[in-house]
């Protein structure tokens, strides 16, 4: 696969609108999805350093985005305590993120408090995908934690996208059923 390179002075004519949709869709509020779209591209120019290249420039700003989503219901969520909050992004598809991919793909943007119970989730997180088929393992992590498009990962893996998304959801059932016996208890 051809390493993905970054062009910040495209992002605002080439994302944006898409960005927007994205957001909107998500927090159903027009002036804060355009604070979060703005928030995504400040904080891509500041991670610039981080992009490895293995993801196409749009996912890795909608993994952004997303984290900014997450971020905005986790404070809008403060006053409920350490209550879990789940969130299905979409109704499937290429868009879809759950609890345990949202934990798993930006530990640093948890709260301060919450870094050892993360490193212990991180720990039982590895010891249950290492329990997966290996393919289920690899398709889990490019997707939903490395945030390859699943073209991408069709092209690398030789499946076809629907065999991707029976994978998925096989690896995320068996992820919480091995973390509700691992670490949830």
């Amino acid at each position: 696969m051809e390493k993905q390179e970054l062009h910040p002075d495209t992002w605002v004519d080439r994302y944006a609108d898409y960005l927007y949709r994205y957001a909107l869709t998500r927090v159903n509020d027009e002036e804060l999805a355009r604070d979060l779209v703005q928030e995504t591209f400040i904080a891509g120019l500041q991670s610039m350093g981080n992009f490895q290249g293995r993801a196409s420039e749009r996912t890795w700003l909608v993994a952004i985005l997303k984290r900014k989503v997450i971020d905005h219901y986790r404070r809008a969520n403060t006053h409920k305590g350490r209550a879990e909050v789940r969130m299905d992004f979409g109704t499937g598809g290429e868009e879809q993120e759950s609890w345990l991919e949202g934990q798993v793909a930006d530990p640093e943007s948890l709260r301060e408090n919450d870094a050892i119970e993360n490193a212990e989730l991180g720990l039982a997180i590895e010891r249950c995908l290492s329990r997966l088929p290996e393919r289920h393992a690899r398709v889990f992590t490019l997707k939903s934690i490395q945030g390859w498009d699943t073209e991408d990962i069709c092209k690398e893996l030789g499946v076809n996208p629907s065999n991707v998304w029976v994978i998925i959801h096989r690896a995320r059932t068996a992820l919480m059923e091995c973390l509700g016996s691992q670490w949830l208890t």
